[in-house]
């Protein structure tokens, strides 16, 4: 078998490239910065003896993604984690403009166009996997991190959308949403915030995403405390849970 993995270079995208050749499967490894790539590179091949492949790729570039594609749908591909993605924290009137349509092209538009592109692939062989990596945040509103809680919301919506429409035609494809809460990712200092509750580790949420997806199992959460407040979420009306958000992220601390 062999997979992509997006956002390989740092936090969960690497670790379950790890988690991957662990269990003996071969990954083609992409993200923007080429040194971390090639550092991952040494250490699977030493470590489990799989084949390994690096693509840099800034995903924020439309072309970028096709290019990226295209690159690889050679390989006949059988695993995507489509997992590449980052935040931007701040009040939406004075948070950056650019950098806000940059997380949307990466965390949105590259994240469509891969799931779109290797589904197709995916369902003419009859099977393959696929893991987008979302967030806990996508189940409700998020004040003062609004456009990352409303793109995770766009991977969960369209995962589970997808998934009903690979069950009614019996497909032998599978889609996951991965929807962690905090992971001690370098995403707190991408997104210039610090978390207000521990972190979870991530090399155990990424074995767990793995044999998780290959379960078949759609929602992925790290614990049970996740599960625990997706669940308060649905019953919940959106402007509790709107409130309630805003709290919590108002007394988040930034860099």
């Amino acid at each position: 078998m062999i997979a992509l993995v997006t956002g390989a270079s740092s936090g969960i995208g690497r670790d379950i490239a790890r988690s991957l050749a662990k269990h003996g499967i071969n990954v083609i490894i992409t993200a923007r910065r080429r040194d971390r790539l090639a550092e991952l590179k040494e250490e699977l091949i030493e470590k489990y003896g799989v084949k390994v492949m690096c693509i840099g790729a800034d995903l924020s570039k439309e072309e970028s993604v096709f290019k990226l594609y295209n690159a690889v749908k050679k390989y006949n591909i059988d695993i995507l984690i489509n997992n590449a993605g980052f935040g931007v924290f701040g009040e939406f009137t004075e948070t950056s403009l650019e950098r806000e349509l940059e997380m949307l092209n990466v965390n949105v538009k590259a994240f469509h166009i891969l799931f779109k592109l290797f589904l197709r692939d995916f369902k003419k062989r009859g099977c393959g996997y696929i893991l987008n990596t979302a967030s806990v945040a996508g189940f409700m509103p998020g004040p003062h991190f609004s456009s990352y809680y409303a793109s995770k919301a766009y991977i969960v919506r369209m995962t589970q959308a997808i998934a009903e429409e690979l069950r009614a035609e019996k497909s032998g494809v599978h889609v996951s949403a991965l929807c962690p809460g905090p992971v001690s990712t370098e995403f707190s200092e991408t997104a210039r915030v610090k978390f207000l509750t521990k972190p979870a580790n991530s090399a155990k949420l990424a074995e767990h995403a793995v044999r998780s997806m290959f379960a078949g199992k759609l929602i992925i959460c790290d614990n049970p405390f996740t599960n625990l407040i997706i669940a308060l979420v649905k019953l919940s009306p959106d402007c509790l849970n709107a409130f309630a958000a805003g709290l919590f992220q108002s007394k988040r601390e930034r860099f």
